[in-house]
């Protein structure tokens, strides 16, 4: 006997046991009807029907027949032959979304899932395991940001890559995302550059304990906030929390978004057919991530955002790794090996022995800071970078214009004698001759002269 057998089975025995106690008038028709979750019409009817039919009377006449709204078999066709020859391996929302909108299907994610399911070419999800209570999103935007990493062959045909996501925990939006070779100090200072001078600085960083994160004495253990990586040092310096998870559960929004991206955006890449990190990052950024927040963003509980403006200049010389270097005696930095030549000054005559700041920026350049004033800029293999740049972070003197301009000589100016000038400076006849000064007053000395016709 299969199971739809003895459930009428069931249903007949009910009805009969209701039907014996109206009967022997234990109940009225309307109570008999909620017994048998109907209405005391329809009691009436079947009543009817058992008395005319019997036990045939009470089945169902819509049984064997096929609805009018059913779908046809070819279009049943199509789709599963769409899914074999192009999506295959997608899973059933992004197949059903894609083919709502590309291929104008017009039936439920539910009967497609069936179908699917019918013929075999996807799999049932497992039951879930036990209830886990979630963490509350924060109100608003920019009160905590995820940052994280997850390495997957993103590309067909490439080594794994590092996908760096950074996302907002109020609405899951995701502001940054690109394809790196590893993650490290330098993607996330990327990362991290992208999103604060698009948007602003947030409250609150939460991202594991990887190296370049935290340090850790032990693994397993807490992270040493005495320490400070080289992110630390610039998220404290904006003045940004910087939150450690210590379990994959407590990152769980941002893992459960991983897995999203590790289905779709890889079929998406493919079905862009993109193979390449500079196209596929360019991909991601213009067309996938739009579509991507415009599907699963969600709106904060208060519209407003926590976001803090702030100078571009400054976080480009913040969110850098940052080390101190000793000038040595030839008047060059020792840095990563490589030696950085410091250029002529016309402050001071050389650096040596001096204390300096070595900056290594993102895209790889470098710079040498003393104090606050920038001293020079290098590429990636230690040139110097001598065209026009930005200038330092503090204000210096103004730029000389020496060399530049030959200004045009201006004559003296007359000089004219103060009111106590000296004899010496006052305008008077010219001495003829060798004769000497007089060493008396000046006002003898002009009444000799004047007696004298000079």
């Amino acid at each position: 006997m299969n199971r739809t057998t003895w459930l009428q089975d069931r249903r007949m025995q009910k009805f009969r046991d209701v039907l014996s106690r109206w009967e022997r008038r234990e109940l009225s028709m309307l109570e008999a009807g909620e017994l048998l979750g109907m209405s005391e019409r329809q009691f009436r009817r079947y009543r009817a029907r058992f008395d005319d039919e019997g036990e045939a009377g009470l089945i169902d006449r819509r049984l064997g027949q096929v609805s009018p709204k059913r779908i046809g078999a070819a279009e049943v066709e199509r789709m599963l032959h769409l899914y074999r020859r192009v999506y295959r391996g997608w899973n059933v929302k992004h197949f059903h979304e894609h083919g709502v909108r590309d291929h104008r299907f017009s039936w439920g994610y539910t009967w497609t899932k069936t179908q699917l399911h019918t013929a075999g070419l996807v799999e049932r999800a497992r039951r879930r395991g036990a209830h886990r209570r979630k963490r509350e999103r924060k109100p608003c935007e920019g009160m905590m940001l995820h940052q994280d990493g997850s390495r997957h062959r993103w590309l067909q045909g490439e080594a794994p890559l590092d996908l760096i996501v950074t996302m907002d925990d109020a609405t899951s939006t995701i502001y940054s995302a690109f394809l790196v070779e590893e993650e490290g100090t330098a993607s996330t200072m990327c990362g991290l550059l992208e999103v604060f001078v698009a948007h602003g600085l947030p409250c609150a960083l939460y991202s594991d304990r990887g190296s370049h994160y935290f340090y850790t004495d032990k693994a397993g253990e807490a992270v040493d906030k005495g320490r400070r990586t080289q992110v630390g040092r610039a998220l404290d310096r904006l003045g940004i929390e910087h939150i450690p998870a210590y379990s994959p559960e407590a990152r769980g929004r941002s893992e459960r978004m991983f897995a999203t991206l590790q289905d779709r955006l890889v079929k998406e890449l493919a079905h862009a057919g993109i193979g390449d990190i500079e196209t596929a990052n360019r991909w991601i950024r213009e067309v996938y991530l739009p579509a991507h927040n415009a599907r699963f963003a969600k709106p904060g509980a208060v519209a407003e955002k926590a976001f803090v403006a702030a100078d571009t200049e400054v976080l480009r010389e913040t969110l850098c790794s940052e080390d101190q270097r000793v000038v040595g005696r030839d008047n060059t930095v020792a840095y990563a090996g490589l030696r950085l030549q410091l250029p002529h000054s016309r402050t001071r005559a050389h650096y040596v022995k001096a204390s300096v700041k070595v900056r290594e920026y993102p895209d790889g350049t470098l710079a040498i800071f003393h104090g606050p004033r920038r001293l020079a800029r290098y590429d990636g293999q230690g040139n110097e970078i001598v065209a026009p740049t930005a200038p330092s972070m503090a204000s210096c003197s103004p730029p000389s214009r020496r060399g530049l301009e030959a200004a045009p000589f201006a004559e003296p100016p007359v000089r004219r004698p103060a009111l106590t000038a000296s004899r010496h400076e006052a305008q008077a006849t010219a001495w003829v001759g060798t004769k000497k000064r007089a060493s008396r007053s000046n006002k003898e000395t002009a009444l000799r002269a004047t007696a004298a016709g000079l």
